[in-house]
């Protein structure tokens, strides 16, 4: 029951951050969820930094707590267990880090704080594509045909955002920022809710071998 309750944090994680996203946003007046960026919610300055900072630390550990959930059902497979560390690290990352490294409101020279939140960034996302290989070696093949989907559009769409970085430290409009940064970031968020059901399936099917269709992958299996 505890694996249980830690791997329904891979769901509840994502969930509460669409959650922060939303009432930071809405609350906040004047914020476009069309043409600005998530991290503008927690920019110095920013009116809805206070609301949406407090509603991430919430979201960070219960991605945390998914990681222990994950490590848990490793079960002598070396790649879950890595996946699991790595998904520790995100949320020890995000909260430690990521909390005192925001980027600064459109319009201003982004200076340190800047870069030091597009460095943390770069450096969560690598953990993840390397967290997301190593599930997609451990969790067959529509799971991993899955995962390089969603790595493909995180590429895409990062990319994409990221050409709009000079515009937005300028304080120009950007159209449709806001659209294109959310595809690609709740594609991954997407991804943590699936890699936890993906392990509650296996987890129902050990506890009770009649209670469902998936089978608990054996080392043979997992290699291929």
């Amino acid at each position: 029951m505890r694996r249980k309750i830690l791997l329904v944090c891979g769901i509840l994680s994502p969930l509460m951050y669409a959650l922060a996203d939303a009432l930071a946003g809405t609350l906040s007046g004047s914020y476009s969820f069309r043409d600005q960026t998530i991290s503008e919610l927690g920019a110095i300055g920013a009116a809805s930094r206070t609301l949406f900072s407090a509603l991430l630390i919430p979201t960070y550990l219960l991605l945390a707590a998914f990681g222990v959930g994950v490590w848990q059902s490793a079960e002598g497979r070396r790649g879950v267990r890595i996946v699991g560390g790595i998904l520790i690290g995100l949320g020890v990352l995000a909260l430690t880090v990521g909390q005192f490294v925001p980027m600064r409101q459109r319009g201003t020279e982004q200076g340190l704080s800047g870069t030091l939140h597009l460095v943390e960034g770069i450096a969560a996302m690598l953990f993840l594509f390397t967290a997301m290989g190593f599930a997609a070696a451990a969790f067959g093949k529509r799971f991993r045909i899955y995962t390089i989907i969603t790595i493909a559009l995180i590429l895409a769409f990062g990319v994409w955002t990221s050409t709009h970085a000079a515009r937005l430290e300028a304080g120009s409009a950007t159209p449709w920022l806001g659209v294109i940064e959310r595809i690609w970031w709740y594609a991954y968020q997407l991804w943590f809710v699936v890699l936890g059901i993906t392990l509650l399936r296996q987890h129902a099917d050990e506890c009770g071998p009649h209670s469902g269709s998936l089978r608990h992958p054996t080392p043979h299996r997992v290699a291929q």
